[in-house]
Formats: structure tokens, sequence, C-alpha cells
């Protein structure tokens, strides 16, 4: 039976009612229609008819710098330009490739990962003159099927400096917007969930981009929701296709961070905007899903977050050789796995120290990290299968032991390395567990393992407040964006798993109250490849013009 609408007004009463609503339980998954709408089905594409474009280039891949050197030293820093701009965009929000079924049965993949391949993610460039690409200051949408800027508004060259004033020089802004119609077509109430997996996995498809060009991204969290509205020219957007604003992220070469601008500053840097172009219709009919405006507000509502200060980590581990723009290009979401192929334990080790503060990925957050991973191993060579834990921050530690089954041995692995915090907590045969907490989807059973990714939920809300929430999933999805190129570069393949029975993860782990909540699931392993599917270009319809 489902809960009635809630009727509370308090934030967070709005995020915690949400949360326990759209839990999926073994006897009711969270609302939806049941059934795909596909007349109503969203277009995956935003674009805004009238608005001038922009060409991007498409430049080829290039061989250096590989993936794993991104993890133990900074490339030089590419200058602003043309190139940079296309290479940035290429490969954090642009297409990857298309498959196709069959004649007139085709869709698109993103470098960004999305739920169920709806994509709600929206992204924006806001900028400076470029040498080559652009001539004056604007707001640009980005149209990842043209692979095209769309210039929104123009910008003044004093109105340009008053909004990027005492930040590193050269720099870019990217703002991140949401579609929650995309996800709730098919998602119904969890849809919103999906969205800010979504968001994180772009965060991190940013700043794994920006790394490759020597640059950094670090997401500038001190602007409020309604100030990014303002300066994205959503706040114009109404109706269930409007845009939802994310958060804004701060481009510039590796190295260069200066403080942000607090959340005082932003009303007075950011212009009203004469805005160009109107937004294409993605859906002719649409069915209400009331309980996600009402978290999307609630969330708008200010609050602060603690900041971040995390290490510099060392990497050790040897270079494989593999193009990191070829990694970022390749990857895929598997459909299903094996059940054979294993991961060799130095990898695995490799791949969960990546996923830590102080590796450049993570610290695209301000804020101190909130999730830690929950392990189910099946096929690490030389490791015992088991439930396994990494503690991703040194203070969840205590609260973790606390809060975990009591049953629970808390051993370091075999081999592994001292400033990887990774602790055994029981062998077993872990494949049932896995497949049924992930909605009995064996996806979870056949892969090397499984991750079940716990936020420290009550703290982060009680010290952040409403706005606390979405950032708990953004962090989820941006460990998940590095899972997912860790496969890759280990010749594996990963999926995110937003289908899980939530209390009976919590309960499986020896969790009975919500200090902590498994929020986003994860797997890798040995991809099955579809024989049906044809794999096609991303950009091939644009060469053929």
């Amino acid at each position: 039976m489902i809960a009635p609408m809630t009727t509370h007004t308090d934030p967070l009463d709005i995020v915690r009612h949400y949360h326990q609503r759209t839990k999926h339980r073994p006897e009711r998954y969270a609302a939806s229609l049941g059934y795909l709408d596909w007349a109503s089905q969203p277009d995956p594409f935003r674009r805004f008819e009238g608005a001038p474009g922009v060409d991007l280039p498409r430049p080829p891949l290039r061989p250096a710098p590989s993936y794993d050197s991104l993890f133990t030293s900074t490339p030089q820093a590419a200058a602003l330009d043309a190139d940079t701009v296309g290479r940035l965009l290429l490969h954090s929000l642009a297409l990857s490739a298309w498959k196709q079924v069959g004649p007139g049965q085709s869709w698109s993949l993103r470098i960004n990962p999305s739920s169920g391949a709806l994509h709600p993610t929206e992204g924006y460039l806001i900028s400076g003159t470029v040498p080559g690409l652009i001539d004056a200051p604007g707001v640009f949408h980005y149209a990842p099927f043209s692979h095209q800027l769309e210039r929104r508004a123009a910008l003044s060259d004093a109105q340009w400096a008053a909004l990027a004033a005492g930040m590193p020089q050269p720099c870019l802004l990217m703002g991140l917007t949401s579609i929650h119609w995309r996800e709730a077509w098919k998602y119904g109430e969890r849809a919103w969930r999906y969205c800010q997996h979504d968001a994180g996995h772009a965060i991190g498809a940013i700043a794994v981009a920006a790394r490759t060009l020597g640059w950094q991204a670090r997401v500038l969290d001190s602007v409020a929701d309604a100030e990014l509205d303002r300066l994205l020219g959503t706040d114009q957007q109404t109706g269930p296709e409007a845009e939802h604003a994310d958060c804004l992220i701060l481009l510039s070469p590796a190295g260069s961070l200066t403080p942000a601008p607090g959340a005082e500053a932003w009303p007075a840097r950011i212009p009203a905007l004469d805005l160009l172009g109107t937004a294409n219709t993605l859906s002719r009919e649409h069915h209400p899903w009331p309980i996600i405006d009402a978290v999307a507000d609630a969330v708008c509502k200010p609050g602060s977050v603690l900041a971040a200060q995390s290490l510099p980590r060392t990497d050790t581990s040897p270079d494989r050789g593999h193009s990191a723009e070829q990694i970022i290009r390749q990857r895929r979401s598997a459909v299903d796995m094996d059940g054979r192929s294993p991961i060799d334990r130095n990898s695995f080790y490799r791949l969960l120290g990546r996923t830590l503060p102080g590796a450049f990925v993570a610290d695209a957050l301000p804020w101190a990290p909130r999730v830690s991973l929950a392990l189910m191993v099946h096929r690490v060579t030389d490791l015992a299968p088991g439930f396994y834990l990494l503690v991703r921050e040194p203070a969840h530690e205590a609260s973790l032991r606390k809060s975990l089954s009591d049953q629970f041995v808390w051993e370091t692995p075999e081999g592994c390395p001292p400033d990887l915090p990774l602790f055994r907590l029981i062998d077993d045969d872990a494949r049932r567990a896995a497949q049924t907490v992930s909605c009995q989807q064996a996806i979870a059973s056949d892969g090397a393992f499984a991750v079940g990714m716990l936020a420290q939920f009550d703290a982060a809300l009680d010290t952040g407040g409403a706005r606390a929430y979405p950032r708990l999933f953004w962090e989820t999805g941006l460990i998940g964006q590095v899972l997912y190129l860790e496969a890759e570069a280990a010749g594996l393949r990963g999926t995110g798993i937003g289908c899980f029975f939530d209390d009976m993860m919590h309960a499986l782990m020896g969790l009975t109250d919500t200090a902590w909540q498994s929020l986003y699931h994860f797997t890798v392993g040995g991809p099955v490849e579809d024989a049906r599917l044809q794999t096609l270009p991303p950009y091939a319809h644009l060469d053929s013009q």
C-alpha cells in the first residue's frame, strides 16, 4: 500500500518522507505507472530553437595522456581555445556511440551515463571570449546531438568580468540541470533519485575530461539554486519539462584554485539575461508526480555542507598505457555479466583507491566525503569471497563500527596497501545476497564484485539541511563514474544499479536506523555482449551531411 502524499512543510520532513516513500521493497516497489507509455516517451535531446549555434571541433583521439597517468601526475595545462573547449565537451557530455537493432530502431549512448538511457542532465557553458570559437561572452546550452553550443544569452565584457571576479584566469563555468520528467516517464516517484545519480556521473565525467587537458573541476557550492537558475535562464521555464538547476562547476588550469565567492556575492554578480531561443517540446503528454516537485523544491532551501580537507593521495600503480581519451569514449554500461571473469587483487585495490578523497575526481566535490562502500566480493583473484567495507573517510569508521552488525570481524585483507582503508567484514558466498538485494538482478551476482554505496544520512541532513540530500546522490554518482572507467581500464565493464531493496540491504549490513542509508548500487565484471545490436559511430549523422 502506497503512503499518502506528504503534507509536510518543513524541507527536512519532506526529504525524509520522500526517501522512505521511494524505497523499493520486495512486496512493493516505489510508485510508477507500471508500464511504458511509448507515445509520450521524452525526446532525449533538448534544443533551443532559434538560438544561434556555434559548431564545436571534434578532434581525433590522442594517445597521451594515458588513463593511469591522470592519477599520478597532472598534464600540462592546455590553452583556452577551440580545441580545449571541444575536447572538454566531447569527453564529458557528448555522444559516445549509437546502438541499432534494425532500421529505424536506434538510440544514442553518451559519455556521461544515465539511468535507463533517458539523459535528464543538461549542460551549460558560461564563458568569456575563446579564440577561434566564441567571439563574445555568453551563456550557452550544450547540444550533444549536434555537438554545438547554443547561445542562450549574450554577456558584455563587464558582465563576464563581474561574474568571474576573483576566479583563476583563464576559467570556464559549467552549469548542470535536470529535467525530472525524462526519468519520471519510466521510473515514477523514484526518478528524482536517478536524476541526482546522473548529475554526479556528469560531475565526474567533467572532472576527468578536464584532467586530460591539465585543468581541474570544482563544484561552486555557495551559489544558491535560485541564483543558478537565473544565470542559466532556467528560471523562466515552467511545467513538467522545466529544467531544475543542479550545480555550477568552475574549470581552470590545475593548481589554480582560489576561495569560491560566498553566497552573498552571487546575486550582484548574475546579470539579467535577454534569452534567445525556445525550448523544444519533449513529450506530447505528461503524468504528474507531485512528490518529485515537492522534494525538488525542498532541497533548494539554503544550507551548507562541511568543507573538504582532503590530502593528495599517492598512486604508485604501474601505467597500463591506455589512452585516457580512448577509455573515456569506450565506456559502456554492461547489460549482462558472464559469471566467470575475475578481477585481479591488485587491480581491485587500485580501483578502490581511486574512489578515495585526495584523488582528483573526488576532489571535484568541495565537501567532506559522506559515502563509504559496502562490497560483495565474488571473483577477485587471491581474495576470499565475502563482504568487505571501504571506509572512504577516516571519520566514518567509528560510526560504521557502531551501526553495522556486531558479527563483522573488521580484518585487513591479504596484500591490502597500508593506505587503503579496506576491511573484510565476513567470509561468505555473497552472490545470492547481491542478486536478491538488487531486485533479483543476476548482473549483481555474475560480476566480479558488487557495491552498495552507504551514505552518512542523518549526519549529512543534520549538518547541511535538506540541501545535503541531493549532494549525497551526487557523491555516489561521481564514485560510480570512477568505477565505470576503472572497469574499462581493467578490461571489464561496469553498470550502475538503481533498483535495489533499500531496507533489505540495510538489514544485510546490520543497519537498524537511518544513520547510514544505501543510495546506489554498482557491479563490475566480464560483460556479455548482445550480438543483435550494431554499434555505430557517434557523429556519423553529422559527417554524412
